[in-house]
């Protein structure tokens, strides 16, 4: 049989060593136990791999491997060079390979032990020739030697040359006869999960068959520097520095770090890894390729790492920082600190910018920054890492490589003093509006900038306020509202932002009650005077209820038609009706037409010019000091101080021929109108005294329609009489002035009161004044009487009615009635004697005594009035005679009489007569 690798001479060189020396043969095979249960267990499909991978790179190919079972024969062939002599001495050496310093990773050296894994029966084909290993042909040897062996004997030492050739289309070809009790195809499967891992590994392979499942590996160029590697439907980005290989995975569009794996040299070995990518590198291993030879560079194995992590895309970069954790070994800790150490130094991190990029101990990251937010601050904080790496999730990573962290409160810090347009900063904070998810986050923006509406940029919104649509427009064009009193956002920078932060927002109302406005005004200057008035004014055409505005808006200074400056209630509208009722020689002026036509009647009326009358108004006011007249005595009418003083200006500077038309000014008016109706209120009150109609005070007139005091007081003939009722005398509203006007009315016998009223009037009165509500001696006493008869008579005639059966004797042209109860006070009133103490009444003749539960009739009356029956004596008289003598003298019948000792004497008939 051809042997062209010499191998009968192999297998006598080792044949004499183990029979010169008894130990060789025990060492031989302790030593390839040794490879077989510790260095290359498991690492037959890699071990053939990188054979296989070296061949391919000898020969300049790419290469292939294919996996195949044929019964208990495992195949392995590949292509590339094939077997030479230098290779079978290298299987046979057991020690050494016989591959050159640069000839690859494993051509046939003590790696080719993992076969014996699995396999006792080893035959190795190639173009070149072929070999076999066999440990039955050993034992046979060995026994025909007489050399002793035991029962386990070494398997890769002998080696026999056979006939077979490899398969066609493949270089060299493998064929292990399975040992009894291997699975092949769990065998099979266990390659099938190293095929991926090895295209990875070894470049030089290009493709892995495993049985019917064809493993290929793609690549391309994905962008300057990075490769990218397809092997099925998984890819990887690839990044190959002078003494590494980097690669992560990519699912989708994006990167997947890859956390856990183990140092790839090429292959896998057994030191952990905890890095974001896979790291197949150039180091020095130890013979089994298992573990780092001591002593190897490996740090130097991180050079690059920053070049490879620039290359991926931006939002990709930040997952391939390291994140922190305790190194899984010594290789992990060093290649894990190195990587640290060049990425600190190196310009990677995505900043804001086209393609920028920079080192991290520059770069600022602002967590959450949006892409909104991104385009604002990029001017303001250079270096600013991009939106799309700066998640919460990615802060640990950028920490380890020191990137500036800021948060919200430093964002203000660098805002401040910053000059740029109120559209800036409403871009600004509408970008910012996301990130203050709490309150921390709003404190942490309480000192940001804010541009003001006046010019100057503050700190913090809470100082500060907003409002909406508040431009001035004029021609066409806008301007913002010089309102210089309160700190006003610019209306191009306000957003929803400030007031979460603080800022309180206002109306137009608002600011013009607003007391700093109060001090503006006082305190202007003549030529500051124009610009306030063009902010106040503007604002005053956007209130929709001018009542509820300050008073002291009427000292807002506004030229009159001859350029003077004047207090806004100080001047009138053009054609104001107001015009028409005052006195001639009022102090008020005409408005400049100007400012009419710029703003509009309403607006200056809500701050004073008048039309019709003008109203103040004053929240919790604490005494009479608001230039009304005569405030001081209303004031005293008040048991307590208001608590919303309203009140009519200047009502007396109307001519006091014209008060018909300024009541209907005033009734007209939606505003002045329901103070007429506020009896209790200044201005009702200052009418009833001091307006008057026809000469009469209005508070001595009546309603036409109300006819308590009808024929004593004339009645306000008016078009809005109903609207005045307020103003007018009123039955339950006496005061000393009104009582007076009454009791001389009452006097003049021209007036025609029904009996009725006049009574009614005397008990009012007589009410009136024991009530204290009116002092009697504060009321004049009139020149005459009238008496329940209609006649007006002398005072010194007439009786006040004090007992009821003082009616049956006193003549009803002398006699006053009003009311029993209070006739004491209307007789002091009207200083008038009482009929009880001016006539004396005296019983003539007997009666019989009785009780009045026994007298039928009077039970029947007062059941009938439905009145409990007196109880008590009674005297009855047939003909009840009673004879009287002082004011008035003679003798009478009466239906009854109560004597000045308390006896009640009744006519039989009483209650008929009644």
């Amino acid at each position: 049989m051809s042997d062209p690798f010499g191998t009968a001479s192999l297998r006598e060189s080792v044949l004499l060593a183990w029979g010169s020396s008894p130990t060789r043969l025990r060492e031989d095979t302790a030593t390839e136990a040794d490879l077989v249960t510790a260095g290359y267990r498991d690492r037959l499909l890699t071990e053939l791999a990188q054979n296989a991978a070296d061949a391919a790179t000898q020969a300049g190919v790419a290469g292939c491997v294919a996996v195949w079972l044929d019964g208990r024969d495992l195949h392995v062939s590949n292509t590339g060079a094939p077997l030479n002599i230098e290779g079978v001495q290298a299987l046979a050496a057991l020690r050494a390979s016989g591959k050159s310093a640069d000839a690859g990773v494993g051509q046939f050296g003590v790696g080719f032990t993992a076969v014996l894994a699995v396999s006792d029966e080893i035959e190795l084909r190639s173009v070149s020739g072929a070999i076999r290993f066999s440990a039955a042909q050993t034992r046979e040897l060995l026994a025909r030697s007489d050399i002793p062996a035991a029962s386990r004997v070494p398997v890769l030492r002998l080696v026999w040359p056979t006939l077979d050739r490899p398969v066609e289309g493949a270089d060299t070809e493998i064929v292990l006869r399975l040992r009894d009790g291997v699975d092949a195809v769990a065998l099979l499967a266990a390659m099938r999960s190293e095929a991926v891992d090895l295209l990875l590994e070894l470049p030089a392979l290009e493709s892995i068959r495993i049985g019917d499942d064809d493993f290929r590996r793609t690549q391309r160029t994905f962008s300057a520097g990075v490769d990218e590697i397809s092997i099925g439907d998984q890819n990887w980005l690839q990044y190959q520095t002078p003494r590494a290989r980097w690669l992560v995975p990519v699912v989708g569009e994006r990167v997947s770090p890859v956390g856990s794996d183990v140092l790839r040299a090429p292959t896998r070995s057994d030191e952990e890894l905890s890095l974001p990518a896979l790291l197949i590198a150039d180091v020095r291993m130890q013979p089994d390729r298992r573990r780092v030879l001591p002593g190897a560079r490996i740090a130097e194995l991180a050079a690059g790492y920053s070049e490879f992590v620039r290359a991926l895309p931006a939002p990709d970069r930040i997952a391939m920082v390291p994140v922190p954790s305790l190194g899984r070994s010594a290789v992990d800790s060093i290649l894990r600190e190195a990587i640290i150490a060049e990425l600190r130094e190196s310009a990677w991190v995505p900043v804001i910018g086209d393609d920028e990029v920079a080192i991290p101990t520059r770069a600022t990251v602002l967590p959450g920054l949006t892409s909104e937010l991104a385009s604002v601050l990029a001017e303001v904080i250079p270096d600013l890492v991009r939106p799309e790496v700066s998640g919460q999730h990615q802060l640990a990573a950028l920490a380890q490589v020191d990137v500036h962290r800021i948060g919200l409160a430093r964002v203000a810090e660098l805002l401040s003093g910053l000059q740029r347009s109120p559209r800036w900063w409403h871009e600004l904070y509408a970008a910012l509006d996301g990130l203050v998810i709490d309150s921390v986050a709003a404190e942490e923006l309480g000192s940001i900038a804010v541009p003001l509406a006046d010019g100057r940029t503050v700190t913090g919104p809470r100082t500060t306020v907003t409002a909406d649509s508040l431009e001035l427009i004029e021609n066409d064009s806008t301007t913002t509202l010089p309102v210089h009193w309160a700190r006003l956002v610019h209306p191009a920078a306000s957003h929803p932002l400030l007031g979460r932060l603080g800022s309180r927002h206002v109306d137009a109302a608002d600011l013009l009650a607003d007391p700093a406005l109060q001090s503006a005004i006082e305190d202007v200057h003549d030529d500051e005077a124009d610009e306030l008035a063009d902010a106040v004014l503007a604002l005053a055409a956007k209130v929709s209820d001018p009542s509820t505005l300050p008073s002291w808006l009427g000292l807002l200074p506004l030229p009159d038609t001859d350029g003077e400056l004047r207090s806004a209630d100080e001047l009138l509208l053009p054609g104001a009706p107001l015009h028409d009722v005052l006195v001639d020689e009022s102090p008020f002026g005409t408005i400049d037409q100007a400012l009419v036509e710029r703003f509009g009647g309403e607006a200056l009326r809500a701050v004073g010019v008048g039309w019709t009358f003008s109203v103040i108004r004053d929240e919790l006011p604490t005494g009479p000091d608001h230039d009304l007249d005569d405030e001081v005595s209303w004031w005293s009418t008040l048991t307590s101080d208001p608590d919303t003083l309203v009140a009519v200006r200047d009502l007396d500077l109307v001519d006091d021929h014209r008060w018909p038309e300024a009541l209907s000014l005033l009734a007209q008016d939606s505003v002045t109108a329901p103070l007429l109706r506020d009896r209790d209120g200044y201005v009702a009150w200052w009418l009833r005294r001091h307006a008057s109609v026809d000469g009469q005070r209005l508070g001595a007139l009546r309603y036409v329609g109300d006819a308590t005091f009808d024929g004593v007081l004339d009645a306000l003939v008016h078009p809005h009489a109903e609207e005045l009722r307020g103003v007018l005398a009123a039955a339950d509203d006496l005061d000393a002035e009104l009582v007076q006007v009454i009791v001389d009315q009452l006097a003049e016998p021209a007036r025609t009161p029904t009996p009725a009223v006049v009574a009614d009037i005397y008990r009012r009165l007589g009410a009136a004044v024991a009530s204290g509500v009116v002092d009697a001696e504060q009321v004049g006493l009139p020149d005459g009487v009238r008496t329940l008869s209609g006649a007006v008579v002398d005072p010194a005639t007439a009786l006040v009615l004090d007992k009821p059966w003082f009616a049956a004797v006193v003549p009803l042209d002398r006699l006053v009635v009003g009311s029993i109860e209070t006739s004491s006070s209307l007789a002091q009133l009207l200083d008038l004697p009482v009929a009880s103490e001016s006539i004396t009444g005296e019983i003539v003749g007997e009666g019989s005594v009785s009780s009045w539960d026994r007298e039928p009739l009077a039970v029947l009356f007062f059941v009938g009035l439905g009145l409990p029956c007196p109880v008590g004596e009674v005297v009855v008289h047939d003909e009840l005679t009673v004879r009287f003598s002082g004011a008035v003298d003679g003798c009478a019948s009466v239906p009854f009489w109560v004597t000045d000792a308390g006896v009640t004497h009744v006519r039989a008939n009483w209650t008929t007569a009644q």
